[in-house]
């Protein structure tokens, strides 16, 4: 998949917008090295907010497998790359997903996009951490999912308080995951507590 052929209507308009927050900010938007920022702003926030136009369960049912399979499967160390949605500066980090399977099993890196896809809107850590396990839990009809997020968040790093190495962790989860065992089996397997391959 190519962001860059992605772009959606609106994107002249966006890149006219930009070009007067230029101006407002006190800048020459005719000037040589900013004579191309605007539409380049304007095709990188259509990229990082491609999310909107695309559908996590769908990505989901198009790799639905018929598996008796019912122990946890984990995708750990999923890069999140997010926008937060009350200043619109990033927050980055990992994502890690369990989910026991119910009698159907869906593609490893589908579980990953479905971490793309919403992490591709205007966002808090909260909502993206709960989206995820609802899309899980709602179309595969899991067992029970569970998702933790970490991340670094730059409203706190760059402009606030300024505190450079502060690390945000959501959790949400459902099903089995509602027992404390279910769930600390995934933390110590998360932690790398488990045999190694």
């Amino acid at each position: 998949m190519n962001p860059e052929n992605e772009f959606r209507d609106g994107l002249d308009d966006l890149a006219l917008h930009y070009k007067e927050v230029l101006k407002i900010l006190g800048e020459d938007p005719e000037r040589e090295g900013l004579e191309k920022t605007p539409m380049r702003v304007a095709k990188a926030m259509q990229i990082l907010t491609r999310g909107y136009t695309q559908d996590p369960h769908k990505v989901l049912t198009d790799a639905i497998f018929k598996e008796d399979y019912n122990q946890m499967v984990i995708v750990k160390d999923i890069d999140v790359f997010s926008l937060c949605e009350h200043h619109m500066l990033p927050f980055y980090g990992k994502a890690h997903i369990a989910y026991i399977p119910n009698g159907y099993i869906t593609g490893l890196s589908k579980i990953a996009r479905v971490v793309d896809i919403f992490s591709h809107r205007l966002q808090v850590q909260e909502r993206l951490t709960q989206q995820i396990k609802d899309c899980i839990q709602e179309t595969l009809k899991p067992q029970g999912v569970m998702v933790v997020i970490e991340a670094k968040h730059m409203c706190m790093q760059m402009r606030g308080v300024e505190k450079q190495n502060s690390i945000t962790t959501t959790s949400d989860f459902s099903g089995v995951f509602n027992s404390l065992t279910t769930r600390q089996e995934f933390m110590s397997l998360l932690r790398g507590e488990s045999k190694r391959i």
